[in-house]
């Protein structure tokens, strides 16, 4: 397609969107009494017109109901979470029986790790990806000192090489060969946080599974974001936030995948409680912990329903919608942001670098910008003008165009606002 730099472009590409309509679905905030053009849905999403009735029903449940909510409410509280496991399987590409939700993010990724790193004398190593968002590496670094070894000698970085922004396959594979019988465990983000990287998940499994390591993701960035095919690539565990690409609200609970070749392994470790206790003994309050068979045996407390709910709300709007028609969507607003970026920096002595990689098959729905010669004014100028992104330091700013609620006039209109924020600062 031939892009223009122009509204009325822009417009009829509005047009002819399918998703349109579910823009109206999601609250905007408003700066200046106008809505704003929203690109963090990769650091909290939009909260969606609906999760205020499905809130509301637990609210009103437990007021009408107290206790005998957990049986007696329109959606039982003591089996709330099963309501995910179609729909959330679809997202990431599994079996309704590997995925649950519980916790937060990086609470179930030590979980995980409880199962699925054993270090022995000769098998400890962990692969992870150097610029690992912060909470990854010190979760790394205190598992590692847990089992009483030196994150120096335990901890291998897959580094960028000098002058490049993004890592390549071929230094991941060959880093894992490297390490070769030493590795215990690959663990990556599956979409960088910071450049927007999409790493080749399979491969990399594929991989590490070849020296007999355990090959985990954090999809915090990838899950309702990019195709995932967690079952069908031999992934042994992973884990998601709720709250970005997937409209839960604020550190909301997390989403877990184990692969069906671990559930019925007895002898995985885990860290056991109550509700992954065999469903239909659980309230015989027997000593001896029997886990459901399913990702649901990796649970310990019963589920925070009132944060589900929210979740529950979007995880059906994906349902609705399905990831190939977000993920068309995704890749031609991406495409269109990109060249008005590339319009915008004819027109201004600026030089912007899209550090996110040009292959669409190795990007999502981030584009993260150096803005050469620019500094946190520009951002500012930004973010007074109704224009709500991400600044990272030094200088680069995170643009995540959501197909759920992102126009292609806010495309258009953000580039207007970007070329005049850098033509007034030389005023």
């Amino acid at each position: 397609m031939t892009f223009q730099n122009t509204r009325e472009f822009a417009r009829q590409l509005d047009e002819k969107d399918v998703l349109a309509k579910y823009r109206s679905e999601f609250i905007f905030p408003k700066v200046n009494g106008k809505q704003v053009i929203y690109f963090t849905g990769n650091s909290l999403g939009l909260q969606p017109k609906r999760t205020k009735a499905y809130v509301d029903e637990i609210m009103d449940d437990w007021g009408n109901l107290a206790v005998e909510g957990h049986f007696y409410a329109d959606k039982p509280w003591w089996d709330y979470h099963e309501r995910f496991a179609a729909p959330l399987s679809t997202v990431v590409g599994a079996k309704p029986s590997e995925v649950t939700v519980m916790n937060t993010l990086t609470v179930n990724l030590h979980l995980l790790m409880v199962t699925f790193y054993r270090p022995t004398a000769k098998k400890y190593k962990i692969i992870c990806e150097e610029k690992a968002f912060p909470s990854d590496q010190y979760m790394f670094q205190s598992q590692v000192h847990f089992h009483g070894l030196d994150p120096k000698d335990t901890i291998v970085e897959i580094k960028r090489r000098e002058g490049e922004h993004n890592i390549r396959l071929e230094d991941v594979l060959a880093k894992i060969d490297e390490v070769g019988d030493e590795l215990a465990l690959v663990l990556i983000g599956g979409v960088n946080y910071y450049t927007g990287q999409v790493f080749d998940m399979k491969t990399i499994t594929e991989a590490g599974h070849k020296y007999g390591a355990y090959v985990g993701w954090d999809l915090a960035h990838a899950a309702g974001n990019i195709k995932l095919q967690l079952h069908d690539w031999n992934v042994d565990f992973a884990a998601w936030c709720s709250y970005k690409y997937m409209n839960s609200g604020p550190g909301n609970a997390s989403g877990c995948f184990i692969h069906e070749m671990h559930h019925n392994d007895t002898s995985l470790p885990r860290f056991a409680g109550w509700w992954g206790h065999n469903k239909e003994r659980r309230f015989k309050m027997e000593p001896q912990f029997d886990p459901v068979r399913g990702a649901d045996g990796w649970q310990i407390s019963n589920l925070p329903v009132l944060s589900l709910a929210p979740y529950l709300a979007s995880v059906e709007m994906f349902a609705e919608v399905g990831m190939d028609k977000l993920i068309e969507k995704r890749d031609l607003l991406t495409a269109y942001l990109e060249f008005i970026l590339q319009e915008v920096d004819k027109e201004v002595e600026s030089e912007f670098e899209v550090i996110t990689p040009s292959d669409p098959t190795q990007r999502a729905c981030q584009l993260s910008v150096f803005l050469h010669g620019e500094g946190r004014t520009l951002f500012d100028y930004l973010m007074k003008n109704g224009v709500i992104t991400d600044w990272r330091e030094p200088n680069v700013i995170r643009l995540a165009p959501v197909p759920f609620y992102c126009s292609f006039e806010d495309m258009y209109e953000f580039g207007q606002i970007l070329r005049e924020g850098i033509l007034n600062k030389s005023k």
